[in-house]
C-alpha cells in the first residue's frame, strides 16, 4: 500500500511539472457552439459509452473526461503534443432548448448576437459581448433544417424568423458587421448541414445552395476575422443533397460515424490553420493547399 501511495504521489507530480511546463503564451481558449449534427462531428467516429452519456447529463465536462473521448478533443490534444500549444476547446448547445428554444437559424445567431447584444445574457444565452472575453477562437454553425428555405415574400425583414433567402442575407450581413466589432476574436462558420434528397424539396435544396454559395462568393471578405468550413459542400460534394452513404440513414439527415470520422480530422486542419496562419494553408474544406 505505500509503494502504491508513493507511485500515485509520483506520478501526480509528474503530470504538475508537466502541466506547468506545457507553452502557456500559445494557449488559445475556442467554443464550439452546435446542436446535434456538430455533437456528431465532436465526437467523430468514436463511440459515446452509456457511461459518458449519464455522466454527460449531470456534468458535461466531466463526462468528457471519463468513459468514451470526442475524437474532436483528442485531435486537437495530440496537434498540441506534437507542435508544443495549449489550443483548449469546449463545446456546448447553443442556443439550449430551454428557455430560448432548440433553434440556430440565421435569425437566431442575429436575434442573440445583434438585436439583443449587450453584456447582459438574452435568455440565458451568452452574447458575443460575454463570450469574447473569454474565447479568443469562436465555432458556430446551423442544423440541417436551415436548408428549407421557402420562396421570398414580398419584402425582406431583418427582424422575420420566416425562412428566406432575402431574410437569412440581411441577417447575415448584420451578423457579418457584428463579428467584426471584435477583431481580436477568430470566427468560423460552418457552410450547411446539409439535407438528405428524401426529407427536402428540390426547390428548397436549390435556395440552399444559392444562399451557401452566396456565403462563400459574397459574403465572406478576405482579410477579416470570419473564416469559413465547408461543410456543405464536404456533405453534397457537389450535388444538392447530403450524400445517403455519409448520412444515418436516406431519410435522417444526421451525419454517421464514417462521415464524421473523416470530416473531424479536416475541421482540426482548418482550425488550427486559422488559429495559426489565417487559414493560409487550407482549402475551405480543411485540405492543406501546400
Amino acid at each position: 500500500m505505500k509503494r502504491l501511495i508513493h507511485y500515485t504521489i509520483v506520478a501526480i507530480t509528474l503530470i504538475l511539472i508537466f502541466s506547468c511546463n506545457r507553452n502557456t503564451e500559445s494557449t488559445i481558449n475556442i467554443a464550439f457552439l452546435h446542436h446535434s449534427t456538430g455533437n456528431l462531428i465532436w465526437w467523430g467516429s468514436n463511440e459515446i459509452s452509456l457511461l459518458t452519456r449519464a455522466v454527460r447529463k449531470i456534468n458535461r465536462d466531466l463526462g468528457d473526461a471519463v468513459g468514451s473521448k470526442p475524437e474532436l478533443k483528442l485531435l486537437l490534444n495530440e496537434y498540441n503534443r506534437q507542435n508544443d500549444k495549449n489550443y483548449l476547446i469546449e463545446e456546448f448547445a447553443f442556443p439550449k432548448e430551454s428557455p430560448y428554444g432548440w433553434k440556430n437559424y440565421p435569425y437566431d445567431y442575429y436575434n442573440i448576437w445583434v438585436k439583443n447584444q449587450g453584456n447582459d445574457p438574452y435568455m440565458d444565452e451568452p452574447t458575443l459581448e460575454i463570450l469574447t472575453k473569454k474565447y479568443q477562437v469562436i465555432i458556430f454553425k446551423h442544423c440541417f433544417p436551415v436548408c428549407s428555405i421557402e420562396e421570398p415574400t414580398d419584402s425582406a425583414d431583418v427582424n422575420s424568423e420566416i425562412k428566406t433567402l432575402p431574410n437569412y442575407k440581411l441577417q447575415y450581413l448584420a451578423l457579418r458587421d457584428k463579428l467584426n466589432d471584435f477583431p481580436e476574436t477568430k470566427f468560423i462558420l460552418f457552410t450547411g448541414a446539409a439535407r438528405v434528397q428524401e426529407s427536402i424539396s428540390e426547390g428548397e435544396a436549390l435556395r440552399a445552395a444559392e444562399f451557401f454559395i452566396w456565403v462563400k462568393e459574397d459574403w465572406d471578405l478576405e482579410g477579416d476575422n470570419i473564416y469559413l468550413w465547408d461543410l456543405y459542400d464536404l456533405q453534397t460534394e457537389g450535388s444538392l443533397y447530403f450524400k445517403d452513404e455519409y448520412a444515418v440513414s436516406p431519410s435522417n439527415s444526421h451525419p454517421n460515424k464514417f462521415f464524421a470520422g473523416k470530416v473531424v480530422k479536416l475541421l482540426v486542419n482548418r482550425l488550427t490553420d486559422i488559429i495559426e496562419n489565417d487559414g493560409a494553408k487550407t482549402n475551405l474544406k480543411g485540405e492543406p493547399t501546400d
